[in-house]
């Protein structure tokens, strides 16, 4: 390892908070990492860490030195990207994030084509469902709800989200039709539930055009998108669901639009986002595959449920 790797190894530990984690992201012995260090401080002639058996932290000199290794990793980054750009074809490792089920969903199958056109190409996907800052971390493109808001993003629009109020046949049976706002927050439901997100209060617009909302009875929380839909045809709970959480249970009967007058407010946006405008064709080409498999005006989700657009 020459100095400069070293310099930006040093980034790392600060950015992931200790040896340990900096040594499993690599599949090092923390032993490694530890030494390499030493050896920075050596050749550098002054220590940058403080180490404590439960700490680490900066020194007056580590903090100038992580200065330096932040415009060298930027460097560093922008000269392989340029050269990217110089390839007939592209090659290197793309490295992906996306909420759970985006990726698993569609992210995933543009992975299976990508590689099967691009095979020099090494994929990474990470599915997380929090938000990433795809630059500390490495990543070549994040795929999320709403517009990033820093400025140093590019985002580009991928396909809008959809709300729509779902029940099951034997649901309606149980409790007659849902003919009213009043009746829909008096019934049992079921919302998505993470820390710090409580999904049970939706907008919509009444029919003056004025902004309203409701809130849903919330009998069952859940984060996890697919038991949600469960729960609904099950029958024990209404639910509001993003278009592109139903498969077929709409087409099948399963699941039917209640109040498909009501007018949802999206629940958002989904965006590619990446760090740089002049991306490398890498960037493009997936994200071109990836709206390929979406589709570029409707996307692919809402074909599931025919009355959507009424």
């Amino acid at each position: 390892m020459d100095f400069s790797s070293r310099l930006l190894l040093l980034l790392e530990v600060i950015e992931l908070g200790s040896f340990t984690n900096v040594a499993e992201r690599n599949n090092l012995d923390r032993s490694v990492i530890s030494k390499q260090i030493s050896r920075l401080e050596e050749e550098l002639g002054v220590r940058v860490l403080n180490r404590t058996t439960r700490s680490l932290s900066l020194t007056a000199a580590g903090n100038e030195m992580i200065k330096q290794a932040k415009q060298l990793r930027e460097l560093l980054n922008n000269t392989y990207r340029l050269a990217q750009n110089y390839h007939l074809e592209p090659r290197g490792i793309l490295r992906l994030t996306s909420s759970m089920m985006f990726g698993r969903q569609y992210v995933q199958d543009a992975i299976s084509v990508f590689q099967t056109r691009y095979p020099d190409i090494q994929c990474e996907l990470r599915l997380e469902d929090k938000l990433v800052d795809i630059v500390e971390e490495g990543f070549d493109i994040g795929f999320r709800i709403g517009k990033p808001k820093s400025s140093s993003l590019v985002s580009r629009k991928i396909a809008r989200s959809r709300l729509l109020i779902v029940a099951s046949p034997d649901f309606i049976r149980q409790h007659g039709e849902i003919d009213s706002i009043a009746k829909l927050e008096s019934l049992p439901a079921a919302i998505y539930s993470t820390p710090g997100l409580l999904m049970d209060k939706f907008n919509y617009l009444d029919n003056n055009q004025v902004g309203q909302h409701f809130q849903l009875n919330a009998i069952y929380k859940v984060n996890d998108v697919e038991m949600l839909v469960k729960s609904v045809v099950a029958g024990n709970t209404l639910a509001v669901v993003t278009a592109q959480m139903i498969q077929n249970e709409v087409i099948e009967g399963k699941l039917i639009r209640v109040m498909a007058h009501l007018n949802l407010e999206d629940f958002g946006t989904f965006y590619a986002v990446y760090p740089h405008r002049d991306a490398p064709i890498k960037t493009k080409l997936f994200i071109e595959v990836l709206m390929s498999i979406i589709g570029e005006s409707t996307p692919i989700w809402e074909q599931n449920i025919p009355s959507l657009n009424n």
